[in-house]
């Protein structure tokens, strides 16, 4: 039975949100790392992994690759560290690209990190000072509502059947050279 849905947006700074199957928050932290990388790295990652249980459903932010600056090999190597320690405990979990996020949020699926505050706020109550908090809250609803019987607008149901049906990739098209 589940009964606690984690979204988690990986950073350097790591937000955490736990629900339960109400939508009520159980949990929410920003985790930064202490000391020097990849120690650093490694204190995210298994703060992180100590809150999830294994009967949670997760979602996890997608990488955004769009994103510089120096922090982002590290943001990389968290994300994909937590991802490895999910799948080494043969744990599911759900990404969600930045951009679908956003469209869960808002109903579009474009803006700033602060464009997110005020729909957050209206639709579900819940503000924090930190958009990785507010990212990792957002993960946790959109995994909550695959899994319970959530009211969802248009742009939130597009969102899921997207992530339940991923769209065919289409191939490229191959070098037409020689012809």
């Amino acid at each position: 039975m589940i009964s606690r849905y984690v979204g988690v947006d990986p950073s350097t700074k790591t937000g955490i949100v736990i629900l339960d199957a109400q939508g009520n928050v159980l949990k929410k932290i920003e985790i930064e790392g202490v000391g020097e990388d990849p120690g650093r790295i490694n204190d995210v990652v298994v703060r992180t992994l100590r809150l999830i249980e294994r009967t949670d459903c997760v979602a996890i932010e997608n990488f955004s690759h769009s994103s510089t600056g120096s922090y982002v090999g590290q943001q990389y190597a968290i994300g994909w560290a937590i991802r490895i320690g999910l799948y080494v405990r043969k744990q599911s979990y759900i990404e969600v690209a930045p951009n679908s996020l956003k469209k869960f949020a808002t109903g579009v699926g474009r803006g700033s990190k602060e464009d997110l505050i005020l729909p957050i706020y209206k639709r579900w109550g819940f503000e924090d000072p930190s958009d990785n908090v507010r990212d990792a809250f957002v993960l946790a609803q959109i995994v909550r509502a695959i899994h319970e019987p959530v009211q969802l607008i248009k742009p939130q149901q597009e969102v899921i059947h997207n992530l339940l049906h991923p769209p065919k990739k289409t191939s490229k098209s191959k070098n037409k050279r020689g012809k």
